[in-house]
């Protein structure tokens, strides 16, 4: 619950219109009250001939003639007692003064309230002859007249109140959702593959709208409901506050109840959302990768996959509507139990003309004795309580399944990137746009000492990795796969932080320097190219988005994609769809290096970034990189031969380790590992 808490935290901005929504509530309350004060009259007028004056001086009369039957009843009484306090103190002499003291207070309770009551009845006829019409009839309609526009202005604001809290919820939300995807988006590279990007959307969306209709509940209903409930508890206490408050004693019973079950619900949801989560990624999967299913006509096998999870959500979410069913029965018969118990209670009390139930002096209901009317009206009143009281069952449990997703919002808000920014730490300096740097000046030194890193602390991905880099300088990386290429080069922009040792820039280390002002001096090239579904010119514009469109056309330009990119129908304002489905892997590549171009770093990591080129892109994106990598310092990962030409020097990684650093001949003469990968490659472009 305690997270629940936090999120409402986040209302606090909009607390202006939630007092507002309050204040409808409590207009809304009061009026749904006044509208079961109208059945008492309306019960009169149908079962009396006379007209409302007629009623209303009769009842005074008769209140009157009580009135003038007890004050007589006083005196004597009064009397008495003065003598017995002039009488020697004797066991019997107590025993009568109690006796007479008794009745004394007896038929003062009596006059207390026959005053008030006759004061009730003087009040109404003020009323009643200034208002009311002379004729029955008359009097009915203009009475549920009233009725009607009550109930309209009720309505009013009620619509209000929802809408104002409506409101306060989405603002909320969005709130909520933006500060955890602002958390989210700044987590390490690593603590996204922890559970999944399924995970991250079930938490956005389904768990986002549990929390949202929890505080709806609680901000709406919460408020509206006990609202409505009190007006109704002060009409019922108007009539007879005794056998209201033996109609109440069913909420401490309720209140007991509802906890139970608001643990149960809370579990239930927990386990539910956590079936969307898995549902989410079944979904993610075989929709990303759809060409793979066709290709081994896997389509059945996901088919059963997604059935398997559809079921176990089924059984989890059947678990909570029965969860959420049952307390509205238990409260319900709560409610009608207590009715009933009232209801014979009061039953007893018109029939018999009584003022004490079953006769039993302590047990006094009401000063005066029950009409039938009233009794009804008793009646409609607790009906009326009870009604609010069971609406509120839901909301508990509603507000448990809010917590629940709570809970799992905040897990995610609470994480804490283990990479920091370092805000205060030295800058990298940023070379000049449109002038690339110069060898040698801006072109930043790099030293990787005695780096080890792994992702499982049992599988270390690389062994005290020592690399000097000097600036300008391009390095290509060689290996077989799995050997830690892409890792080590993952470390530079600081994706991870090396488990022991350090990498240096320009003699800083990596993790003392500012990040941002590190990773604007990167660009970098990936095999796997990801492109957003948007225009080509936002793409190549996404680290630089005040790029203009000759500075945008330039680099792309440089990455020899303009042609094909002007023989596209909207040009570059072309679409590429998601993840670029809508053009072919080598057009992604250049794409990507034009990105990286625009951003003018002053390192360049190109990852197996011809890999899904043709021979004519992979030709003209090397005639590229042979213009744009001077005076930068650029990493290369690759397999291909002819990537190997530009580089420097070429260094050789073998499980983890560097085993060789050199030149291709050099390497060809005292590395067996480089010449077997050699005559590998060499074998497949013979074949």
């Amino acid at each position: 619950m305690k997270n629940f808490l936090r999120a409402l935290r986040h209302v606090w901005p909009y607390r202006g219109r939630f007092a507002l929504s309050i204040f409808c509530a409590a207009v809304a309350a009061v009026l749904w009250g006044l509208n079961f004060t109208s059945i008492y009259p309306v019960l009169k007028l149908l079962n009396n001939k006379e007209t409302p004056r007629e009623w209303v001086d009769r009842s005074i009369k008769e209140v009157q003639i009580e009135i003038d039957k007890l004050e007589p009843q006083s005196q004597p009484l009064q009397d008495r007692l003065k003598e017995l306090d002039k009488q020697q103190s004797r066991e019997e002499v107590e025993h009568q003064k109690r006796d007479a003291t008794n009745a004394l207070a007896k038929v003062r309770r009596k006059l207390a309230g026959a005053g008030v009551v006759l004061w009730r009845y003087e009040s109404a006829r003020r009323y009643i002859y200034e208002l009311a019409p002379i004729d029955r009839f008359q009097t009915l309609a203009w009475v549920l007249g009233i009725l009607v526009v009550v109930v309209t202005v009720k309505c009013f604001f009620e619509f209000g109140q929802e809408a104002l809290v409506g409101s306060v919820v989405n603002l909320t939300l969005f709130d909520l959702r933006n500060r955890f995807y602002r958390n989210v988006i700044h987590l390490d590279v690593d603590q996204f593959g922890d559970q999944g990007s399924s995970e991250l959307t079930a938490r956005f969306t389904n768990d986002m709208e549990s929390l949202g209709a929890g505080v709806k509940m609680l901000l709406g209903k919460v408020v509206a409901e006990p609202l409505r409930a009190l007006a109704c508890v002060i009409g019922a206490c108007i009539i007879s506050w005794q056998l209201t408050l033996m109609f109440l004693i069913l909420v401490p019973i309720a209140v007991f109840v509802l906890s139970k079950v608001g643990r149960l619900m809370k579990r239930a949801t927990r386990r539910l959302l956590e079936r969307m989560s898995s549902i989410y990624k079944i979904l993610q999967e075989s929709f990303q990768g759809i060409r793979v299913v066709k290709a081994f006509t896997m389509e059945p096998a996901e088919r059963r996959r997604f059935k398997a999870a559809t079921r176990d959500y089924y059984r989890k979410s059947m678990m909570v509507v029965k969860i959420d069913a049952l307390a509205d029965p238990i409260i319900e018969l709560l409610g009608v139990a207590a009715v009933a118990g009232a209801l014979l209670a009061g039953s007893y009390l018109v029939m018999y003309d009584e003022t004490h139930l079953f006769g039993i002096s302590w047990l006094r209901i009401s000063e005066q004795p029950l009409d039938a009317e009233a009794l009804l009206s008793l009646y409609i009143f607790l009906g009326a309580i009870a009604d609010p009281v069971r609406k509120l069952s839901s909301v508990f449990t509603r507000i448990q399944s809010g917590s629940a997703a709570a809970d799992r919002i905040f897990a995610y808000i609470d994480k804490q990137p283990r990479i920091r920014g370092n805000s205060d730490g030295p800058r990298i300096a940023r070379p000049a746009l449109n002038a690339p740097p110069v060898a040698g000046e801006t072109a930043p030194f790099i030293e990787f000492r005695d780096v080890c890193f792994s992702y499982d602390p049992e599988q270390p991905v690389l062994t005290n990795v020592h690399l000097g880099v000097r600036a300008g300088e391009t390095i290509a990386l060689v290996g077989p796969n799995g050997c830690g290429k892409s890792t080590l080069l993952s470390l530079l922009p600081r994706f991870y932080d090396p488990n022991h040792g350090a990498i240096l820039i320009n003699g800083h280390d990596l993790r003392t320097v500012h990040i941002r002002s590190l990773r604007q001096q990167i660009g970098v090239v990936t095999q796997e190219v990801i492109l957003f579904d948007d225009t080509i010119f936002n793409n190549i514009a996404y680290g630089r988005r005040k790029a203009t469109q000759d500075e945008v056309e330039a680099a792309a330009r440089q990455a020899f994609a303009h042609d094909f990119i002007m023989k596209m129908n909207n040009g570059y304002q072309t679409r590429v769809g998601e993840l670029g489905r809508n053009i072919s892997g080598g057009q992604k590549q250049r794409l990507s290096l034009a990105r990286a171009i625009l951003r003018n770093p002053s390192i360049l990591i190109l990852d197996e970034f011809t890999s899904a080129c043709d021979a004519e892109s992979e030709a003209l994106i090397h005639q590229a990189l042979k213009e744009f990598k001077v005076g930068r310092t650029t990493f290369l990962i690759t397999h291909r031969l002819n990537t190997l030409e530009i580089a420097d020097r070429i260094v050789v990684l073998e499980k983890g380790r560097i085993i060789a650093v050199g030149g291709h001949a050099e390497l060809m003469r005292t590395c067996l590992l480089y010449q077997g990968m050699h005559d590998a490659q060499a074998q497949r472009l013979v074949a």
